[in-house]
């Protein structure tokens, strides 16, 4: 089997094996998933954040890995992730969940308190696009953290 462009993205054949160049750095021989690391979402502070897109209505998570602010259309676990850029102050990761969609990503940190998320692709089978003003503005209390997933 083989590799194969399919709507501009790189897609495994069934039977095919990923070249080297291709896996994820992030992820150890034998397949177990370490922590994603982006160097510039390590910049950003835990605790509530409060989450701005025009149009809808602000949403606070308790954010205890800022890494969980890459998949904001998609908060689950268990999806695989692709780093395409990753520098001090931005990072973009191309992110695949199994029956629910995909996206792709780009967090620019303006400070460790504020972010500006970026965030395109396809959920529950209808297209979003749309940019978040992201801001912390306190201490967890009794939500639950959204942690890396």
């Amino acid at each position: 089997m083989a590799w194969a462009w399919r709507c501009g993205v790189m897609v495994l054949m069934a039977g095919a094996t990923m070249p080297a160049a291709m896996a994820d750095p992030a992820s150890p021989p034998g397949g177990s998933a370490a922590p994603l690391s982006l160097t510039a979402l390590q910049q950003l502070e835990t605790g509530l954040w409060q989450l701005d897109v025009k149009g809808r209505a602000p949403r606070q998570v308790c954010v205890a890995d800022p890494v969980a602010l890459v998949q904001v259309e998609h908060d689950q676990p268990g999806c695989s992730r692709f780093v395409i850029a990753n520098g001090p102050k931005s990072s973009t990761v191309h992110y695949s969940c199994q029956r629910t969609g995909w996206g792709r990503t780009t967090v620019r940190v303006e400070t460790p308190r504020t972010a500006v998320i970026q965030t395109q692709g396809i959920s529950r089978n209808a297209p979003f696009d749309y940019i978040v003003e992201a801001r912390r503005i306190g201490a967890c209390g009794g939500q639950t953290a959204a942690r890396q997933r």
